[in-house]
């Protein structure tokens, strides 16, 4: 679809202020903004090298590297020594309290990120770390904790002793991506890959408060794709991510890769193609897609897969270098929108080096499905100058916020039809590596965005890993 083609439908789904029952109208929502407030430093010697281009304590896949409950904020990282660490501080101080839960990082591997989660049912705080396709770590917290921080103190005998299984249940021997999602029942879920890149499944597990159990596996890594240039028969779904809305749906975007490089026009590409879009109304049970037809039973054998019909809403072959596990977030009608980024056509139809090209080239795009049901896209106009991810977050008036690699901001109002993209913040003075970890839970906790964020460093040499603070419209 053309540009013009691209702008005319967002603004035909513009978002328009109704008119008061006297006939006068509402004053006008404010448009996007951001005042920074302030920045903490977590560790001023964090662990550092790079793998897979990116850094383990700033992976923008992690859910949640940074959260924030009940007045609290929570951050998770590796320290120069390589100890899994989580702090917490009251929101808006300037002290982080920080314990040792009893693990050290394995190996110099970006994937082997922490991710946390809050069981609402009883309290607990939820670690799940260190995996790439084999074993996983996982620590929980003593009931409560997060329900009276002031009262309880911030210590390691808090914690449980580092387990390989989840309180004894066993998931996979290849377990990557874990993901923590809160219910809105007050249960714990988590998402995660078993097998490999280019082969895996997507699976949950679900903890109640007493015990946790696996749900089983939702997507299908078989099934014959093909391109202009050849066929694949195996792949594996990467999420942009997974997430409840305030009325209980579970969205879920995410791109295919495929095992078989036979699909791109070059062999310096990425096999990564299609955005595609799923839902689950009965917590993560089943699947449908856009039209509302289900294509995926979690634990059946019916599972989504990539020959299913309706899960693509834009369209993109394996030579454009899509990236994988981008964002997405829903709005306050519950409508989900989502950050992609490849290289667009007018560059030319065939990356042969995703790296050098995204950084050359790429381009983030706002996917969203608007109030008439129609999926809209609209090309953000801020080079990404990075292979690396975008992540999105919506305020209380639903303007978009990207922040892009290297600590930079942009926004888009909701009243434009998220037409009017521009910088707010240009990183000066982070000296940021490049992805940075968002808070997405404090966004409406206070109305403030949050981002961990890691200094630029070189080989192993450890760097400072800071959170940083902006007031976005009250």
């Amino acid at each position: 679809m053309h540009r013009r083609t691209l702008l005319a439908a967002a603004l035909a789904g513009a978002v328009v202020t109704p008119a008061l029952a006297s006939g006068t109208a509402r004053a006008a929502d404010p448009g996007p903004s951001v005042t920074r407030t302030g920045t903490t430093t977590l560790d001023s010697q964090a662990v550092f090298f790079v793998s897979y281009d990116g850094l383990v304590n700033n992976n923008s896949f992690q859910k949640n590297g940074l959260l924030t409950y009940k007045g609290y904020q929570y951050a998770v990282w590796y320290t120069a020594d390589r100890n899994a660490v989580v702090g917490r501080r009251v929101l808006g101080g300037s002290t982080w309290s920080t314990v040792k839960v009893g693990h050290t990082l394995k190996a110099n591997d970006s994937h082997n990120v922490i991710s946390m989660g809050v069981s609402k049912v009883d309290g607990r705080l939820h670690l799940n770390m260190d995996s790439h396709s084999d074993g996983f770590t996982y620590v929980k917290s003593v009931a409560g904790l997060m329900d009276d921080p002031g009262g309880l103190s911030w210590t390691a005998s808090r914690f449980g002793a580092p387990r390989s299984t989840l309180d004894g249940l066993a998931l996979t021997s290849q377990f990557t991506y874990p993901q923590f999602i809160s219910t809105p029942d007050g249960k714990l879920q988590l998402s995660y890959r078993v097998a490999v890149s280019g082969n895996g499944r997507n699976a949950l597990a679900e903890y109640d408060g007493t015990k946790w159990t696996n749900l089983g596996e939702w997507s299908s890594s078989t099934g014959t794709y093909t391109s202009e240039h050849g066929s694949s028969t195996a792949r594996n779904m990467y999420l942009h991510g997974i997430d409840y809305d305030r009325n209980g749906r579970l969205h879920s975007f995410f791109t295919w890769r495929e095992q078989n490089g036979a699909v791109m026009c070059n062999g310096g590409g990425i096999t990564n193609h299609d955005t595609g879009y799923v839902y689950s109304d009965d917590r993560g049970r089943t699947w449908r897609n856009n039209a509302g037809t289900v294509v995926g039973v979690t634990g059946g054998s019916d599972k989504v897969s990539v020959t299913d019909a309706g899960l693509v809403v834009d369209p993109l072959n394996p030579d454009h270098s899509l990236m994988n596990q981008e964002s997405q977030f829903t709005d306050s009608a519950g409508r989900p929108h989502a950050i992609i980024s490849y290289v667009p056509g007018r560059f030319g139809q065939c990356t042969t080096n995703y790296v050098a090209d995204r950084t050359a080239n790429g381009r983030a795009f706002h996917v969203r499905k608007n109030a008439a049901g129609t999926w809209q896209k609209t090309e953000i106009p801020v080079p990404l100058n990075s292979s690396q991810r975008t992540k999105l977050i919506l305020d209380k008036y639903d303007n978009a916020y990207a922040i892009f690699p290297f600590g930079r901001i942009a926004g888009a109002s909701a009243a434009s039809g998220y037409t009017d993209w521009k910088i707010l913040f240009d990183g000066s003075g982070l000296n940021a590596f490049g992805e940075v970890v968002i808070d997405e839970m404090r966004v409406a906790q206070d109305g403030v965005l949050s981002f961990m964020y890691q200094e630029k460093s070189s080989g192993t040499t450890p760097s400072a890993l800071h959170v940083i603070d902006f007031r976005l419209p009250a």
